[in-house]
């Protein structure tokens, strides 16, 4: 088992030298400096690597139990990890200052998330859950509501979660059957909800004084389909109008599952109404549920893409110390033929180049959307604004989506580094695959991500914002031909962008012609997906391949760029040409699939 040891060289890397800070030229950020940056991720650092990693193992191996009362117990050291988490103040390190949190940019928050996330997933999917009921309580919230909700979850002593799915409603949200009552004057402004939610992250514990559980029901008369969806804010604990806790609320965890790995998180099936009904109030508007619940959901997806990289940096450092320190076989005879450690070996280095290069893009990749978020929320000029959110809205599946395909991937080759002793639970290595693979499933399974890029994303301004960050592509690729060095690189990274361009003309296109343009869009979307993230990755490698050009031509001996520079021409000579084979796919049209019919199979 090896330490985690939170990647601050690379961060500084990416928000000082490829996105220069640009995020603190905001005038909500004018009080913020590179060195208060720099202070801020040292401190996350040590909460990360000292706090949360060493109970990443420990937590897996002791799991969560259901107590005979209702209640969760959590792996020993959580409740304190949690807690010294919350009283630092991390729990609104991205929320505005209007609102009491720390008002940092949303770049220095998500790269403080993939520290969390790579050192203990299981217990960073508590506050990621409250970050989403705090953005859709501040967007659609009462003034009542976010008076009494909205500073003890941005302190972090309650906590949140998203009550979406149940038995026979998972992606297809129209299916929801919760119901939702309405009570009558004399009772109060509230409803009583009836209902069972099932795989509720964190959705019972004891590490936060509440729980404050936002749901989506029906009323009596609601629409059948999307538009009959309603949301609810249904405290654990009722909360008294001076902010003091009442009495118990009427939903309890029925069970919780056995999950294949995040098994210190506990992922619970929620009942509500086993009663008098659960007592809830409904937030925004009724009927808009789903349109509420999407403003926790978009920003999840991106914090679930960061969460994916988190691990896939764990998956990483875990190969190499294991690799720098594993001894067998020898040498070829041109290098000496002495016996070795495995790094020595070309076919382990080529692993652990690929699990390095690739992470190095997908971070590149989260930040820069990061910083786009924060152009959206705070430039002073509406149309740059409106420009950045385009962006962050093409950006968010690919990197949802892609990145934890790729992690996924990445602690798969991790295990094949460790061989053997990879698939041997003590090594540690099969915890992070295990834990990194529901990544691609929760907050809309990958395919849902790709077909919202293909089908929805793509389809609004007619590729427009995607048009206009392949230009930048070029831009990047047309400066890199301008260095010897690079000019190989250039010529890969300007071919993927055509590439990208070709297919993406083919799929608006195909995508108008009726019914059979859906049955096209479902067909490319995921090989779409796919070349879109390596073309938009191997673009960031492109730009650090740049700076650390630069470095090394004014006379660097700093081995951080040497290094930065071999993942650039990894990714961009080895690893995108993967991604370049889905324009074959693509162009090879879905006759396929569509005469392939499902039978089963005894």
């Amino acid at each position: 088992m090896f330490p985690y040891a939170a990647p601050v060289r690379d961060m500084s890397f990416v928000l000082t030298e490829l996105l220069r800070h640009e995020s603190l030229s905001l005038p909500a950020f004018a009080d913020i400096s590179p060195d208060l940056v720099d202070a801020v991720l040292e401190e996350a650092a040590k909460l990360a690597s000292d706090v949360w990693a060493p109970l990443n193992a420990s937590g897996d191996r002791q799991g969560c139990t259901r107590r005979d009362d209702g209640g969760v117990t959590l792996p020993d050291g959580f409740i304190e990890a949690y807690r010294a988490y919350a009283e630092g103040g991390w729990n609104g390190i991205g929320v505005s200052a209007e609102l009491g949190g720390q008002g940092l940019p949303e770049v220095v928050a998500t790269s403080v998330q993939e520290m969390l996330h790579g050192a203990n997933m299981a217990l960073g999917l508590c506050p990621m859950l409250t970050a989403g009921a705090i953005e859709a309580l501040a967007h659609h919230g009462s003034d009542g509501q976010k008076a009494l909700y909205l500073d003890k979850l941005i302190e972090g002593s309650w906590t949140g979660t998203m009550n979406l799915t149940e038995p026979q409603a998972g992606s297809d949200l129209s299916r929801v059957r919760t119901r939702a009552i309405p009570c009558e004057v004399t009772e109060g402004d509230f409803y009583r909800i009836f209902g069972q939610k099932i795989f509720i992250t964190w959705g019972e514990h004891d590490a936060s004084d509440n729980i404050v559980h936002l749901v989506l029901a029906r009323t009596p008369d609601a629409p059948e389909g999307n538009k009959g969806i309603s949301l609810f804010l249904v405290p654990k604990f009722l909360v008294n109008p001076d902010g003091t806790l009442g009495e118990r609320n009427d939903v309890v965890c029925a069970s919780i599952e056995h999950k294949m790995g995040i098994h210190g998180s506990p992922t619970c099936t929620l009942s509500f109404g086993e009663k008098e009904g659960a007592i809830g109030y409904l937030v925004g508007e009724l009927g808009r549920g789903l349109n509420h619940m999407f403003t926790m959901m978009n920003e999840a997806r991106h914090k679930v893409g960061v969460q994916g990289i988190g691990v896939a940096e764990r998956a990483c450092q875990h190969a190499f110390s294991y690799a720098a320190e594993r001894s067998q076989g020898r040498m070829p005879n041109a290098r000496g033929g002495e016996p070795c450690v495995i790094a020595e070996h070309l076919d382990v280095r080529r692993m652990l180049l690929s699990m390095r290069a690739r992470t190095d893009a997908l971070r590149a990749l989260a930040l820069y959307c990061a910083a786009l978020l924060d152009v959206a929320r705070h430039h002073a000029d509406e149309s740059q604004r409106r420009s950045a959110q385009a962006r962050v809205d093409v950006l968010i599946p690919v990197v949802k989506g892609f990145s934890t395909d790729q992690a996924v991937d990445i602690a798969s080759l991790g295990i094949q580094v460790h061989g053997g002793m990879g698939y041997i639970e003590e090594t540690g290595a099969a915890q992070l695959l295990r834990d990194v693979r529901i990544s691609a499933i929760y907050e809309g399974t990958n395919g849902i991500q790709a077909l919202d890029l293909a089908g929805r994303k793509l389809q609004m301004d007619d590729a427009g914002a995607m048009s206009s960050l392949l230009d930048e592509v070029n831009a990047t690729a047309a400066q890199m031909k301008d260095k010897p060095d690079l000019a190989m690189l250039a010529e890969g990274l300007a071919a993927g962008a055509e590439d990208l361009r070709v297919c993406v003309s083919k799929v608006l296109e195909e995508g108008r012609d009726g019914q059979s343009g859906q049955d096209a869009v479902q067909a490319y979307a995921t090989p779409l997906l796919s070349l879109a993230g390596h073309v938009l990755c191997a673009w960031q490698m492109g730009r650090a391949a740049l700076k650390a050009q630069q470095a090394v031509d004014a006379g660097s001996d700093d081995d951080f760029y040497r290094r930065k520079l071999a993942s650039a021409d990894f990714a961009i000579r080895q690893w995108l040409p993967v991604g370049r084979a889905q324009r074959q796919v693509i162009e090879a049209g879905m006759q396929s699939l569509a005469a392939f019919t499902v039978i089963r199979e005894s």
